[in-house]
């Protein structure tokens, strides 16, 4: 058992009832991507508004959060920063910011942004004034530079993320970085959000986010962190950073290849391991974002709802990225431009439920099912699931409290099945048919059952 003295920071209550939508704003209201001038000589172009009539689509789907990729002043995807302070130009300016906050304020609507803290963009004023200035430039302990291998004329040889040359790393010992860091979250904190995704937060050591939370917790005990892992030891990490969640890349993986591949021991597994880490903390979930192949093309159409219903039905903190509900499909590749086709721009505003093409309309209408179900048992957040029964096309898992359960049952053959039901008396959503203590499914069927 877990020692109660050793458990990380305690998310905010509020944090049991959200559920996002993740957005990907430069890709959402059509702003281009490669822009041919710089930020600083491009005029504003109020964007956002776009974003602010999809609203009252989020919230009639069941979503009450909207979690927003990069807003703030970038050169190209919005992940190699220019100025923390200031909305990217090709979305619109503080203004239109603040009216799309006050426009989720009036519909419950939390939202989360997206910190980029590991590294800024090489364009980046800080990192320029070394360029011109050498090892005296005043910002010249921001970054982690190599001032040996360096002669003035030439490029300032910096670390840089993942071999990227544009994105040059920040120094994490540096207390400067953690003021500025502070700075920044708490800039934007004060201007209405709920909290921060923490971007590439496994190239950060956690020893700079347990120096950083509890300045910005100080202010703002309401604010919740959740960082985007995707290896290691994440108790261990979350323990050590303070930080509330962490991206549960390995479920997502679970799901998507026991799926796709009609292997459902690979799914049982990564089940059981999500359960491990919910004794410590709720882990973000996910079936999809702005980083990963669409889960309409991993897995196909057909088996979506599939997905989905393990998303709802398993602990966590849920996000549902923007299109998915619609059937959106597109494949990440790795090149110049490969993120594009699940990044793609959205329509001025959506079309009615009914108004839907079909296959968009099957996608909505399980989506939002499902996330009415996990409305009426957010009980689920915190709870732990076990796996009733699996074989390589099909699986039943029950998530359970001493006074509640769900049970999801999942068939990927094209033969019906008939499954344990694991006590269940009803199904709640989905096409099972209940009988002698098994639920029956035909091919390629699903259902979730209390």
């Amino acid at each position: 058992m877990t020692d109660p003295a050793a458990r990380p920071h305690a998310e905010p209550d509020w944090v049991q009832h959200v559920m996002w939508w993740h957005v990907y704003p430069l890709g959402f209201v059509g702003a281009p991507i490669r822009p041919e001038a710089p930020p600083a000589e491009t005029a504003i172009e109020h964007r956002l508004g776009h974003l602010e009539a999809w609203l009252d689509h989020l919230v009639a789907l069941g979503l009450n959060g909207l979690q927003l990729g990069p807003i703030f002043a970038s050169a190209t995807h919005g992940y190699d920063t220019i100025d923390h302070f200031r909305i990217d130009p090709r979305l619109g300016d503080e203004a239109d910011f603040d009216r799309l906050v006050a426009a989720c304020r009036e519909r419950g609507i939390r939202v989360l942004l997206d910190g980029v803290f590991n590294h800024v963009g090489r364009a980046h004023p800080a990192f320029r004034a070394l360029e011109a200035h050498g090892p005296g430039a005043e910002t010249a302990g921001l970054f982690r530079v190599h001032w040996d291998a360096w002669s003035p004329g030439e490029q300032v040889p910096a670390d840089v993320f993942e071999g990227h040359e544009q994105l040059v790393a920040l120094d994490h010992e540096s207390d400067a970085v953690a003021d500025l860091v502070v700075d920044v979250m708490t800039h934007w904190l004060e201007r209405g959000i709920d909290g921060w995704r923490l971007d590439a937060a496994y190239a950060v050591p956690p020893a700079f986010w347990a120096r950083v939370l509890p300045r910005v917790r100080e202010r703002f005990p309401g604010a919740y962190f959740t960082g985007e892992v995707i290896h290691g030891d994440a108790a261990a990490i979350v323990r050590a950073s303070t930080m509330d969640s962490l991206t549960q890349y390995e479920l997502w993986q679970g799901i998507w290849h026991g799926i796709a591949d009609r292997n459902c021991h690979e799914l049982a597994h990564a089940i059981e391991r999500h359960s491990a880490l919910v004794r410590d903390f709720v882990p973000s979930t996910f079936i999809g974002n702005h980083d990963v192949t669409r889960i309409a093309t991993a897995v196909g159409p057909a088996f979506v709802p599939h997905a989905m219903a393990v998303l709802a039905t398993v602990a966590g903190t849920p996000s549902v990225y923007a299109g998915d509900e619609l059937g959106f499909t597109g494949r990440k590749e790795e090149r110049l431009g490969g993120d594009d086709a699940v990044r793609p721009q959205f329509p001025a505003e959506p079309s009615a439920p009914d108004a839907l093409e079909p296959a968009a309309a099957r996608a909505y209408g399980v989506h939002a099912a499902l996330l009415a179900l996990r409305r009426r048992h957010a009980w689920v957040h915190r709870a732990q699931t076990d796996v009733v029964h699996v074989d390589n096309a099909s699986i039943v898992l029950r998530t359970a409290t001493a006074s509640d359960r769900v049970i999801t049952a999942l068939n990927l053959a094209d033969e019906p099945v008939r499954l344990p039901a694991a006590d269940a008396t009803s199904v709640e959503a989905g096409d099972g048919e209940l009988s002698s203590g098994a639920v029956g499914l035909g091919p390629r069927g699903w259902a979730v059952l209390s």
